[in-house]
């Protein structure tokens, strides 16, 4: 790729893109740091709903210290009045790429583990008054970490439809009530419903389908469309 400059950071290497954003390993410049930016879509960066959900993912994440969520460090808009975020770097894989090289199935002390520390790192969300709203394979990546005791850890990524209960006045994002957000295999019935209701309920819903994913090879509601 074309060497491109944002902020203080030398994109080097595309990562990966999403509706949203795309995501790129980056170096600064000064002091050679690696990291991860992730960086709206010229089109996005024009819709407010969207520059809030960005804004969210950096304030939800920053507001709850525990080594199970990325780490986001900075902020900043391009010229053209895209934003983009400053993330740690990870070098892993996600959970949904780990099931598609087993076979779909884990063994159940590896599913137990995975679970042990998701449910680790949303419950010190809920805390805070965080609901991530969207976890599911792809939002969870392992990393190897040699002081853990199964030599990975795992981290909780992409908090951009992340909800704010206790400071809720202060959030970024207000979404409407019967907004339906998220992905609908791992889905709560009452997010299905309208984004305006869910609690920290919808992130236990989405942990349990991901456990009988991990442990039986797919989710445990399929169909042929979202609905």
């Amino acid at each position: 790729m074309e060497k491109r400059r944002v902020g203080s950071y030398l994109l080097v290497r595309h990562l990966g893109t999403g509706g949203m954003a795309s995501v790129y390993e980056a170096v600064h410049e000064v002091i050679q740091r690696r990291v991860a930016v992730k960086v709206l879509h010229p089109e996005a960066g024009r819709s407010t709903e969207t520059i809030n959900r960005f804004l969210n993912e950096a304030r939800a994440a920053n507001l709850v210290s525990h080594p199970g969520l990325v780490q986001i460090t900075d902020f900043g808009n391009l010229p053209d009045g895209s934003g983009y975020l400053v993330m740690e770097y990870l070098q892993g894989e996600t959970l949904a790429e780990r099931l598609e090289a087993s076979g779909r199935k884990l063994a159940p002390e590896d599913a137990v583990q995975i679970g042990i520390q998701i449910a680790s790192a949303i419950h010190a969300c809920h805390k805070k008054g965080i609901i991530h709203r969207d976890l599911k394979p792809g939002n969870v990546m392992l990393v190897p970490d040699s002081a853990t005791a199964t030599g990975e850890r795992l981290k909780v990524l992409d908090f951009g439809l992340a909800k704010l209960i206790e400071v809720r006045e202060a959030a970024f994002v207000k979404t409407h009530s019967q907004a339906v957000l998220g992905t609908p295999l791992y889905m709560s019935p009452e997010q299905c419903e309208g984004a305006g209701r869910v609690d920290a309920k919808t992130d236990v819903y989405a942990l349990g389908c991901m456990l009988y994913e991990m442990l039986t090879g797919r989710p445990p509601f399929l169909g042929d469309g979202p609905g």
